[in-house]
């Protein structure tokens, strides 16, 4: 029998989840064991281009995520603004620039872009290895950055059509500050933080492949010893690719296996470090949307 009390208790939601947080905790600590490992095992000059080529991957990734948010967000309110104002010719031309953009996959629109770059330092007019994976990033937000504009007009579109935004404007708040503010900071930071660990998944996982296509002499115009050390240049390298083969060897001898964890780990490395880092890249971005319910 139902007392009263227990007829006007508080309904009792359930606890978020916070698989995103547990996939994160779960790449540090298999990066940092991989680490560890490479540092037991692994001789000095490897180790250091897989620390360097690590580097590299990730902060070009992180880069990407700056970039192209900073691209989304611009042309999210260059478009906004001239829908809005009416400039319907200025908006058809952005408009066509922005699905010739789309209408280029994005391999073929990165590599291109890394011929450019190419001929820049081969005449020795781009030196800095820094510079370079800057300008590498800024190549990739080109082809990536539309998903996060598509994802912040999606976001103003749907307080468009509440009466959230014509109160606002009542009450006397310019327009940017209600865009900015109150529905990308306060109501969208989850959307976008979203689409960030996302794009930075799409980053390492297209420069690799920009890297692969181009060790395998698809392009003649590009060497991936013109550009910084990446984790898939690292992987391009004849040694790294050797270390990959010898996988084959476990399965005539499955003895070779303690040996295949000490004398091939540079490949080994590199491919389980790119191959983790895709793999609990979509279990966060799968974790963040059951936890913010995107």
């Amino acid at each position: 029998m139902t007392t009263g009390t227990d007829r006007h208790a508080p309904l009792r939601l359930a606890p978020p989840s916070r698989t995103d947080i547990r996939w994160i905790l779960v790449w540090v600590a298999g990066i940092g064991a991989m680490w560890l490992w490479d540092l037991l095992f692994l001789n000095v000059p490897a180790f250091a281009q897989v620390r360097l080529a690590l580097l590299n991957s990730f902060l070009g990734g992180a880069l990407v995520v700056v970039f192209s948010m900073l691209l989304g967000w611009g042309a999210a309110l260059l478009m906004d603004t001239l829908e809005q104002r009416g400039i319907r010719s200025v908006y058809l031309v952005m408009t066509f620039l922005f699905d010739l953009i789309r209408s280029v996959p994005q391999i073929v629109g990165i590599l291109l872009g890394d011929v450019v770059l190419t001929a820049f330092i081969i005449e020795g007019s781009l030196r800095s290895p820094l510079l370079q994976l800057v300008l590498m990033s800024v190549v990739v937000s080109l082809f990536v950055f539309l998903e996060v504009m598509d994802l912040i007009r999606e976001r103003i579109a749907h307080y468009r059509k509440l009466d959230f935004v014509d109160a606002m404007l009542v009450c006397g708040i310019p327009m940017r500050r209600i865009i900015n503010v109150e529905i990308l900071r306060k109501n969208s930071a989850a959307h976008l933080l979203h689409k960030a660990v996302a794009v930075f998944g799409m980053a390492v996982f297209l420069q690799c492949s920009i890297d692969f296509i181009i060790s395998v002499g698809l392009s003649t115009d590009v060497s991936s010893a013109n550009f910084p050390v990446t984790l898939g240049s690292l992987l391009a390298r004849m040694d790294s690719k050797q270390d990959i083969l010898a996988i084959g060897l476990t399965l005539a001898d499955p003895s070779y296996f303690g040996a295949l964890l000490t004398r091939h780990l540079q490949g080994l490395t590199v491919a389980a470090t790119i191959i983790y880092t895709l793999i609990c890249t979509h279990h966060v971005a799968n974790g963040m949307v059951r936890r913010y319910r995107l």
